[in-house]
C-alpha cells in the first residue's frame, strides 16, 4: 500500500479535513481521529446507529482510529506533542487563529517535528479581511457565483451535495502528497493551505473567465446549460431523464434520433455556444419526445443512438444499479448498533499495482484511546488518571 508507514493526525471536522484524511487511510495511512470526550458534533449528523453516529461520519472516518482528547488542556498538549513527534501529517480544517490557540499552527508543530506536514483548510484562508470568519460549503458556493446561476431568476439554489467541501479535501490530499514527495528531497515538512472560497472559485473559473473576457452577465436558466444544448432535465411518462448534448457529432445523432435532422444545418444551432444560447427551443423539442416514453424507453433509445443520457434516480435507487455492483464501488462494513451493513464508498479510483486497505468501519467514540496512549508510553495507571480528569 502506497501510504503504509505514514501516520496522520486528523483534527478535522465535518468534510474538508476528515475526507482528506480518509483518502489517505484508504491507501494505508495510519489515521488517528482526535475528538472531544463524548464525541464531536460532526459525529452525530444524520444519525444511523444506536450511539448516534451519523451517515456522513461513517463515510468521512472509515478506517481510522479514534482518540478522545481535550487538546487545549496542559495534559492534552503533552499528548499532542508526543503524537506530533511520531506523525508525518497533521490535518486541521480550522481558522488560523484557532490553530494558534491550540498549538496546531505550523511553526509550533515544526518546532516539535521538522518533518511534519500540516494540511489546513478554512473558509477564507489565513490572509485578507475575511480570514477570521468561519464558513461552510454553502458560503463558498454562494461567493463563487455558482449559486446565483443555479435555479431561477426568482430563487437561486445551492447544490445539495457539498462539492466545495469535497473539492477542498481533494486539493488538500493532493497538497499532502506533494509535500511528502518534497520531503524526500529536503528532509523537511511544510504547510499545505486550502480554503473553501479558493476551491469554489477554482471550480467555477470558466464562468468568471467568460464574464471577464466576454463581458456577458449571464442569468440563471434552470437546468439548461450556457454552452451546450439540449442539456436539461426532461419529464417522461413515469419519471425524469437528463441529457447533455456536447459537440457537433453528438448533436447530429440526437437530431436524427428525435426526427429533426434539419436542425443540424440551422445556423441557430451551428455550435455548442449557439445551442446554449438557443437552448430553450431545443429543450422543448426534447421534452415533446421524452413525454411520449417511459424513462426506461427513453434511455434505451438514447443509448442506442450514442447520446449521453441518464435517468434521474432517488438516493435509494442509486446504489441498486447493476453498474454500481459491477464496478465494485460499494464496500459494506458493519458498525455496532447500525440497522444493517453500512454501504461505504471509498476512493473511487484503482491503481493497477497498488491495493487499498481492507475495508474498515469508522471508529466509535474513543475506541482506540487506550491503545494509542500506550503506544506513546502511558501506562494503565496514567491512562486511568487522564480518564478520571476527563482529559480523554
Amino acid at each position: 500500500m502506497p501510504l503504509k508507514g505514514i501516520r496522520v493526525l486528523d483534527f478535522g471536522r465535518y468534510i474538508a479535513g476528515p475526507y482528506c484524511a480518509a483518502l489517505l487511510a484508504d491507501y494505508g495511512a495510519d489515521v488517528i481521529r482526535i475528538e472531544a470526550p463524548g464525541g464531536n458534533d460532526d459525529r452525530y449528523s444524520v444519525p444511523v446507529a444506536e450511539d448516534g453516529s451519523g451517515a456522513m461520519f461513517m463515510q468521512m472516518n472509515r478506517a481510522k482510529r479514534c482518540l478522545t482528547l481535550k487538546p487545549g488542556s496542559p495534559e492534552g498538549r503533552e499528548i499532542v506533542r508526543r503524537l506530533v513527534e511520531t506523525a508525518d501529517v497533521v490535518i486541521a480544517n480550522l481558522p488560523h487563529d484557532a490553530l494558534v490557540k491550540l498549538g496546531l499552527d505550523y511553526d509550533n508543530l515544526a518546532a516539535i517535528n521538522p518533518r511534519i506536514v500540516l494540511a489546513t483548510a478554512s473558509a477564507f484562508g489565513s490572509e485578507g479581511p475575511l480570514a477570521s470568519r468561519v464558513g461552510f460549503d454553502a458560503v463558498g458556493q454562494a461567493m463563487s457565483g455558482t449559486v446565483y446561476l443555479t435555479g431561477t431568476p426568482d430563487q437561486p439554489y445551492r447544490a445539495q451535495v457539498n462539492y466545495v467541501d469535497f473539492g477542498t479535501a481533494l486539493h488538500s490530499a493532493f497538497g499532502v502528497m506533494l509535500a511528502l514527495r518534497e520531503r524526500e528531497t529536503t528532509g523537511r515538512g511544510q504547510c499545505v493551505s486550502g480554503s473553501l472560497l479558493g476551491t469554489a472559485l477554482a471550480m467555477s473559473n470558466a464562468l468568471t473567465i467568460d464574464h471577464a473576457l466576454n463581458g456577458i452577465d449571464r442569468q440563471p436558466i434552470g437546468n439548461r446549460a450556457f454552452s451546450s444544448g439540449p442539456t436539461d432535465i426532461f419529464r417522461t411518462r413515469d419519471g425524469w431523464v437528463i441529457t447533455q448534448i456536447v459537440g457537433n457529432g453528438i448533436f447530429a445523432r440526437w437530431a436524427e434520433l428525435v426526427g429533426r435532422p434539419d436542425l443540424v444545418g440551422d445556423p441557430l444551432y451551428a455550435s455548442d455556444i449557439l445551442r446554449g444560447d438557443n437552448g430553450e427551443e431545443l429543450s422543448a423539442i426534447m421534452q415533446r419526445w421524452c413525454i411520449e416514453r417511459t424513462s426506461e424507453e427513453a434511455i434505451a433509445e438514447l443509448a442506442a443512438g450514442r447520446v449521453p443520457a441518464a435517468p434521474v434516480l432517488r438516493a435509494g435507487e442509486a446504489l441498486a444499479q447493476p453498474q454500481v455492483k459491477a464496478m465494485g464501488l460499494v464496500e459494506p462494513v458493519v458498525y455496532p448498533g447500525a440497522a444493517g451493513a453500512v454501504p461505504v464508498i471509498r476512493a473511487p479510483i484503482r491503481l493497477s499495482d497498488s491495493d487499498k486497505t481492507v475495508p474498515a468501519r469508522a471508529p466509535q467514540v474513543g475506541e482506540h484511546s487506550d491503545a494509542i496512549l500506550a503506544e506513546l508510553g502511558y501506562d494503565a495507571e496514567a491512562i486511568s488518571a487522564l480518564r478520571a480528569a476527563k482529559i480523554i
